[in-house]
């Protein structure tokens, strides 16, 4: 079972159904502690307040757009950065470890920002990397469109898509059911107390899933962008992060950019 810090209260956080797709039931959000269970495709998830998704009948732990070495990335470009992405990164996939202790660990797609970032990594964040990947009874890098060949000296096992319990995972999102995925970097935009908030987001419907980015640099696409609509048909659901805990908000309360 996951662990879950703080509460154990959960209160259901139903949506709009007049914002859902056309004969879809919008999924129901039950908060625990800090994060938020609800059903995907008929499985039970977690999405946690860090920005990873917790499958609890897997006991797997994922994660999604690292771009590690991004920072690295742009320095090549001449566009400076604090080199500290990949390290801050990689010290809250080690908690998560941690506090989960998961028999698998995926990471989905796009784990590094480009082909140069395996090479060129600090050797303390190769030797943090090595540790983790080790320390996971299993660990799973999926092909995402930056980094479609992730290095073998890494370890772990590369796959195009992984299915955990009836649960495809793939980084490309796309409209089929009981799909996991992340590459669109899904933000949400709320306005509140007269001023508007953007953040990092799940987005779903209940029958797929685009995860948040989780690295450092990473940047982000409102959910209201037309490129979520090719994926449920609509503006989706987001369980946005906060600092410290996940807020689901309904499509009708969230706002494009502009």
């Amino acid at each position: 079972m996951v662990t879950l810090s703080g509460p154990q209260r959960r209160r259901p956080a139903r949506v709009s159904a007049s914002a859902a797709a056309p004969g879809v039931a919008p999924p129901l959000v039950a908060l625990a502690g800090p994060h938020a269970e609800f059903d995907l495709a008929g499985v039970r998830v977690t999405a946690l307040a860090d920005g990873a998704l917790w499958i609890g009948a897997a006991r797997a732990l994922v994660v999604s757009d690292l771009h590690l070495e991004k920072g690295a990335a742009f320095a090549r470009k001449g566009q400076f950065l604090p080199p500290y992405d990949t390290r801050a990164t990689l010290a809250r996939i080690a908690a998560l470890l941690r506090t989960h202790a998961p028999d698998v660990v995926v990471s989905l797609g796009d784990s590094f920002h480009d082909a140069d970032g395996p090479h060129g990594m600090a050797q303390d964040d190769a030797r943090a990397l090595a540790a983790l990947v080790e320390s996971a009874p299993s660990w799973v890098w999926i092909e995402g469109n930056h980094d479609p060949h992730p290095p073998a000296a890494l370890g772990g096992e590369v796959r195009e898509t992984l299915t955990l319990a009836g649960l495809r995972l793939q980084h490309e999102p796309s409209a089929d059911d009981a799909v996991i995925a992340g590459h669109l970097h899904p933000c949400a935009k709320v306005a509140a107390r007269g001023r508007a908030v953007r953040a990092r987001c799940f987005a779903t419907d209940g029958r797929r899933l685009v995860m948040p980015a989780f690295g450092a640099y990473a940047g982000g696409l409102n959910v209201c962008d037309p490129a979520f609509d090719a994926v449920f048909g609509t503006t989706p659901m987001a369980l946005i992060l906060g600092r410290a805990r996940v807020f689901p908000a309904a499509p009708d309360r969230l706002s494009p950019d502009g």
